[in-house]
């Protein structure tokens, strides 16, 4: 649910201490309004919000992270917000042109999920790649059936979402799987903001430095909870579910050696660089 206090909550893992911390995950969480400040890059160390979701578990306690611990930003590194058992965008969701259809979701795999700074990678054959930035709905308890009035309760909060599209494969494949699927190609982060007001919040994409048209989240045609209601309709949604939104705003073609930052306000930056992958 979501709460009615300015919050951040963040997916991490520890930069020192023994192997364990090295290789888990931990919850962390700021209540500071200002991101940029001194208190805001001091947290605290929480349970998982993911109730019941194994994938979202925190990692074993170790010295220096245990819940209530005090932990600096500058000594972990900030994972994809969650381990979504499902990834979901929605098509054709820009302004009056989208709403004239009906809602239509596509699957992203879970397994296409990276974070902050992790590398998007491009294979030779891949062809035109498109970056897209959206406000993500941070899926906070299984939920079926929601209703207009109800749907917001099932939200934790939301998050960045880039949702990496290879154009010449949606040409090509009607269910846009190899298109929007690929390892690494939606990056997610670097936290949940469980206060927000999303009714306009702008949308834009800086690409190598140049920033592109923004948009705003007013420019969707179909809202957040209009979606939970749609995506519930037909299905259960489990906690960390990842549902990017849609995308308004001006895009340009992504290259290895390019760095793509995606910006949603009220949330902040998004950034990933962009390398030739190893695979063909």
């Amino acid at each position: 649910m979501i709460s009615t206090l300015p919050r951040r909550i963040a997916r991490v893992r520890p930069l020192a201490g023994d192997s364990s911390a090295k290789q888990g995950q931990y919850f962390v969480a700021n209540d500071a309004a200002n991101f940029g400040s001194a208190a805001g890059q001091e947290w605290t160390v929480i349970d998982s919000p993911f109730s019941g979701s194994l994938a979202n578990a925190g990692s074993p306690a170790v010295a220096g992270w245990e819940i209530g611990s005090t932990v600096a930003q500058s000594d972990f590194t900030f994972l994809a917000p969650s381990a979504p058992a499902n990834v979901f965008g929605m098509a054709h969701n820009t302004g009056a042109p989208g709403r004239a259809l009906p809602p239509q979701a596509f699957h992203k795999a879970s397994t296409s999920v990276i974070g902050p700074g992790e590398a998007i990678e491009l294979s030779e054959s891949v062809g035109y790649v498109d970056p897209e930035a959206e406000l993500t709905i941070v899926v906070g308890r299984a939920c079926r059936g929601l209703t207009l009035e109800t749907a917001r309760e099932a939200i934790l909060g939301f998050t960045i979402g880039n949702d990496v599209s290879a154009r010449d494969l949606q040409k090509s494949d009607e269910l846009w799987i190899s298109a929007k699927s690929q390892d690494t190609f939606t990056p997610a982060g670097p936290w949940i903001v469980t206060d927000l007001n999303y009714s306009n919040a702008p949308i834009s994409i800086v690409h190598n430095g140049n920033e592109l048209k923004a948009a705003s989240t007013a420019d969707l045609g179909w809202n957040v909870e209009e979606i939970m209601v749609y995506l519930t309709s037909f299905m259960t949604l489990h906690p960390g579910d990842l549902i990017l939104t849609g995308f308004p705003a001006e895009c340009a073609r992504i290259n290895p050696g390019d760095t793509v930052v995606c910006r949603v306000g009220g949330i902040g930056e998004l950034q990933n660089p962009v390398v030739a992958s190893t695979w063909a």
